[in-house]
């Protein structure tokens, strides 16, 4: 060989499917109202490597039926592939990715906030002044409900934080697209 180009060159390299941007995502799926179908979803969101940040699940005003909102973060092209094969489970009606849509969004959480004599009014204050209502009052404590957008939430638990967090449990976001069209009605009935 002669000159100065290398004896092997790599090819010129390829943009691979799913190796795009991770942004939140949100899937409403309809699916039958039977045991095993929740494992099924969520194993073939394992399968896929989908780590699911929130999944809410909830019967519909059809008798059956029922109704999912998973969040979980990856790329468009990653997440419409697992959409694609969400229709593949027998048990999944309709399956809908409302990430781009104008959508309703609202979240519960239930916080136990330490509180002592000191800081209980800052507390019921701070509850009343995010529309939280308060659930529980101890000696030590002081249990609220506070509901929202994700962001809402987040922001009234971070507001809380310094007083002190004795236990959190959330819902996890549930979603409607707004206008006038509906998943449930989608499916074929």
């Amino acid at each position: 060989m002669t000159g100065d180009a290398p004896a092997h060159t790599a090819p010129p390299s390829r943009a691979l499917p799913g190796g795009g941007e991770s942004r939140l995502h949100r899937l409403v799926a309809i699916v039958v109202d039977k045991p095993g179908v929740l494992n099924r979803v969520s194993s073939l969101m394992r399968a896929r490597n989908f780590n699911i940040d929130s999944l809410a699940v909830s019967r519909t005003d059809r008798e059956g039926y029922s109704r999912m909102t998973i969040s979980l973060h990856g790329d468009d092209v990653a997440v419409e592939q697992a959409t694609k094969q969400l229709y593949r489970l027998i048990d999944v009606l309709k399956v809908q990715d409302v990430t781009a849509e104008p959508t309703v969004e609202h979240e519960l959480a239930l916080v136990k906030v330490r509180v002592g004599e000191g800081s209980r009014a800052d507390v019921l204050k701070l509850i009343e002044l995010t529309r939280g209502r308060v659930l529980d009052v101890s000696p030590d404590s002081v249990i609220a409900e506070v509901s929202g957008s994700e962001a809402e939430v987040d922001n009234f638990v971070a507001c809380v934080r310094d007083f002190g967090i004795k236990e959190l449990v959330r819902t996890g976001a549930v979603v409607m697209a707004r206008g006038s069209s509906s998943i449930e009605e989608a499916v074929k009935r």
